[in-house]
């Protein structure tokens, strides 16, 4: 059995598993969340799902339509994000890693080291300031999409079309990624930051997308099935975008699959720039929350 067969009985086996604990979890829950409306968290999920494939990211589109319309209680928001995006990203794993040829050594390097950061680093990272965070990532965002703008209109060398790396360049990932998984413990998704990393270490934009799509359908299953043995989240919702995510996953694929190496590059590059907007939108917002909070002697 190849390394590729593996990972995709890993997702498989983890998906199935998935869908069983979140079923039982839906019969317990199911009278106390009756008031659920289902189909419009499912077409929110999908389209975020839908964005999500493109590299956009869902946490975002999902909180500010769930918010907006008053459908899932916050205290349950967490746990059912991280629900929603498990099978979505098994469908976009699968999917990629049929249709991209990534070097499977760096592709097992970089998903190791993922799930170790989302472990082990999360440690460390839990205990810094999140604001300080967030500045820093919207900053080093920011630096990076003018970079890559800059490349696209050729005045600066930039991007490549390796679909593997190998000695310091391939420390240098390992490092990234694990950092990055444990950046998502306090909510920055890992997408956007591996995306850019793939491409400033001289990779084919595509070869992004099922190393970090790999990265967080691990990972998914372990904060996934933290959050359904605790009951800490919305089943009905979780079920809904079960079922819508996966179909979104499969239209936005075929989009990124068909497009050429330019296009993708630039559509990096708008990711990029989005994602360090976003960061300072939250670090913003995050500022404006601290300023209001009573101040206790």
């Amino acid at each position: 059995m190849t390394i590729l067969n593996l990972l995709q009985l890993g997702l498989t086996l983890g998906g199935l598993i998935f869908i069983v604990m979140l079923i039982k979890a839906w019969r317990v829950k199911r009278d106390s969340e009756v008031g659920t409306n289902t189909v419009a968290v499912g077409a929110i999920g999908g389209i975020a799902n839908f964005c999500d494939t493109l590299g956009v990211g869902s946490f975002a589109i999902k909180t500010a339509g769930y918010k907006q319309f008053n459908l899932v209680d916050d205290k349950d928001l967490p746990g059912t994000l991280n629900a929603q995006a498990a099978l979505a990203t098994v469908a976009q794993a699968l999917i990629f890693l049929t249709a991209v040829e990534v070097d499977m050594t760096t592709m097992v390097s970089l998903i190791v080291a993922a799930c170790l950061g989302a472990t082990i680093g999360a440690r460390i990272v839990s205990g810094l300031d999140r604001q300080v965070i967030r500045l820093i990532m919207g900053c080093a965002l920011l630096v990076v999409a003018i970079l890559m703008l800059a490349g696209r209109l050729e005045l600066f060398p930039l991007g490549g079309t390796e679909l593997g790396l190998s000695g310091t360049k391939l420390v240098i990932a390992i490092v990234g990624n694990f950092i990055f998984g444990a950046l998502m413990t306090v909510g920055i998704g890992l997408y956007a930051p591996c995306m850019t990393m793939i491409y400033l270490l001289g990779m084919n934009p595509i070869a992004a997308f099922p190393i970090m799509m790999c990265s967080c359908a691990f990972l998914c299953f372990f904060s996934a099935g933290s959050f359904i043995q605790r009951q800490a989240l919305n089943t009905r919702a979780a079920l809904s975008v079960a079922i819508t995510g996966p179909i979104a996953v499969l239209i936005a694929a075929f989009i990124v699959k068909s497009l050429d190496l330019d296009t993708l590059a630039w559509l990096v590059t708008v990711v990029v720039f989005y994602t360090s907007i976003t960061m300072f939108r939250s670090w913003s917002k995050g500022k404006a929350e601290l300023r209001s909070a009573p101040v206790t002697s």
